[in-house]
């Protein structure tokens, strides 16, 4: 396995993304969290959701979809405690995206919409649907799935991490056998909104690793976001 990661802060002056990776007992996590700039203190938000998934996964023995699922609940336990220290009950939201591989299985989850991009044959063969305003349209049938990247409501969220007094309403994929699958990327809003799944094939098909996967598609998003004003954004690529 070759994975590499990158984050960048675009035109902003803080950025809210987090990332990570873990392993232990066999099995390889990666994490990549975008903390909601509108409510402010995102980038604790996202540093603790990623904190929370690594510990889980380098502390339980539990199936996957039972760490899985602890990871979210400690991630979201995690955000509504600091909350609650910090005094900011209305701040401290974030998305969070992860998957998880052993020797002959793939597993992952997400929440808003950092997503998870799977290939094979240096094609999308899955991609998780985000939670968002404009994704339900898409799913309404009032718009169609390449207008989600200039709807105007496209940051409108409807799950996230740290609602206080909410279930996390995270969502995970079903097992999957591993060989079935070429290569994964997790990436922000910020990421995959500046660039289009063609791209991303065509980078996959002509890189010689993980990091010149990113390098290549890093390219076309700075390319197409100069003069502009450019979010944070985030990836991770995994090379199965």
């Amino acid at each position: 396995m070759d994975w590499a990661a990158i984050t960048y802060p675009g035109t902003r002056e803080i950025n809210e993304d987090s990332l990570g990776e873990t392993e232990a007992q066999g099995t390889r996590c990666f994490i990549v969290a975008d903390g909601l700039g509108g409510h402010g203190k995102g980038d604790i938000a996202s540093h603790l959701a990623v904190a929370a998934f690594q510990r889980v996964f380098r502390e339980s023995g539990a199936p996957l979809q039972e760490r899985m699922e602890s990871a979210f609940s400690q991630a979201q336990k995690d955000i509504l405690e600091e909350q609650a220290r910090a005094r900011a009950p209305m701040q401290m939201k974030t998305t969070a995206a992860a998957l998880v591989v052993t020797e002959n299985e793939l597993l992952w989850g997400h929440i808003g919409d950092t997503r998870i991009y799977g290939f094979a044959h240096n094609r999308v063969k899955s991609r998780t649907l985000d939670h968002s305003v404009p994704q339900m349209l898409v799913l309404a049938r009032e718009i169609k799935e390449n207008e989600i990247r200039f709807h105007p409501d496209r940051n409108k969220l409807l799950r996230v991490l740290g609602v206080s007094g909410e279930t996390p309403r995270f969502e995970l994929s079903e097992l999957q056998k591993r060989k079935k699958y070429q290569a994964f990327l997790l990436c922000t809003d910020g990421f995959w909104e500046l660039i289009l799944e063609k791209e991303m094939q065509q980078c996959l098909k002509s890189a010689k690793s993980a990091q010149d996967w990113l390098e290549q598609m890093v390219t076309i998003i700075r390319g197409r976001g100069e003069g502009e004003e450019m979010d944070n954004f985030s990836a991770i690529g995994v090379l199965l």
